[in-house]
């Protein structure tokens, strides 16, 4: 079955759209609930909307022995990712915070070559670099002097939470696929969010409603939907495509928190910004100009050696 252009850039665009509101949904979420709250309702929603799906398409359920692991990875992707997130943007801007989250790809490359001992090339490192200057721009803030508020350190931990589910899912994405890991995943942390369920009804029945329909937005919407797609695009179009404009997500972040909460960067900001946004593009596309230049000078090399080979057996006969 042939996919039209349109659905894929419809795709991309809701994907984008929805990640880019959820910065500044959790800050709204949070003027009616708790961060512990916040992420157990979210992912009570989600867990509910993605079961419906895993029943309508007949979603085979993990093998008994992976489900440690994948419980494991829920509470690194979502339970740490959420309340780490959640109580960053207590007093972090949304926008701000979603740069800090765009920090993802670095991390993940560290880990992976931490744990797994994965090359990191020299783009790689400069990329990582330049981004966490970037980091040090969004630092000084206002007032012009190095001041890193202690709830940024929260959405850095929320980054490399992520980081880890990343890099540690991998032999079960070979094994279950993009999106029924998402799903398992999230079921899972989930469940290790339950110990915040006997005080949920009472934050529900106290809180502003303007804060309940912002989180139950963020459960329904940012939290099942982007996975869905994403999970669309992946089989289309490959893994690389499907997220190459995620870069996009914080700065119509900005722009959403702008319209929506009146939040104005500063000038210091949106340099940072911009600087982070150039150094996980350097980790992210670069590596594939390198490895097709490696590819052109492996088949170069190859060619020599033929020749090189043709004229000694000329030069034998």
């Amino acid at each position: 079955m042939k996919i039209s252009n349109m659905a894929i850039l419809i795709s991309h665009l809701f994907i984008i759209l929805l990640w880019a509101s959820a910065f500044p949904g959790i800050r709204i979420a949070l003027q009616g609930y708790s961060p512990e709250d916040l992420s157990l309702l979210r992912l009570l929603i989600g867990s509910f909307v993605l079961a419906l799906f895993a029943i309508a398409t007949r979603m085979r359920l993990p093998l008994v022995k992976d489900t440690p692991f994948i419980i494991l990875l829920g509470g690194l992707g979502f339970t740490a990712y959420y309340m780490a997130l959640n109580y960053g943007e207590k007093f972090v801007n949304a926008g701000t915070a979603s740069l800090l989250v765009s920090l993802t790809p670095i991390f993940t490359a560290i880990l992976a070559w931490i744990i797994f001992r994965e090359h990191i090339s020299l783009w790689r490192w400069f990329g990582g670099i330049v981004a966490f200057s970037g980091v040090t721009l969004l630092s000084l803030g206002n007032s012009g002097d190095f001041s890193f508020h202690k709830s940024a350190l929260f959405i850095l931990v929320a980054s490399i939470a992520e980081s880890l589910y990343f890099v540690l899912q991998k032999p079960y994405l070979k094994k279950y696929g993009f999106l029924p890991l998402a799903c398992y995943t999230t079921w899972g942390g989930t469940l290790l969010m339950l110990i915040f369920l006997p005080g949920l009804w009472n934050s529900i029945t106290k809180a502003p409603q303007e804060a309940t329909w912002s989180a139950l937005y963020l459960g329904m919407f940012p939290t099942v939907l982007p996975y869905i797609l994403l999970g669309f695009l992946i089989t289309h179009r490959g893994a690389s495509e499907s997220t190459s404009s995620l870069y996009l997500t914080p700065l119509l972040s900005f722009v959403i928190a702008w319209v929506w909460l009146g939040e104005t960067p500063t000038l210091m900001t949106i340099i940072g910004g911009i600087i982070i946004l150039m150094g996980v593009m350097l980790t992210t596309i670069q590596p594939d100009t390198v490895k097709i230049k490696e590819k052109k000078q492996s088949f170069k090399l190859k060619k020599i050696f033929r020749e090189s080979n043709m004229r000694k057996q000329r030069n034998y006969e």
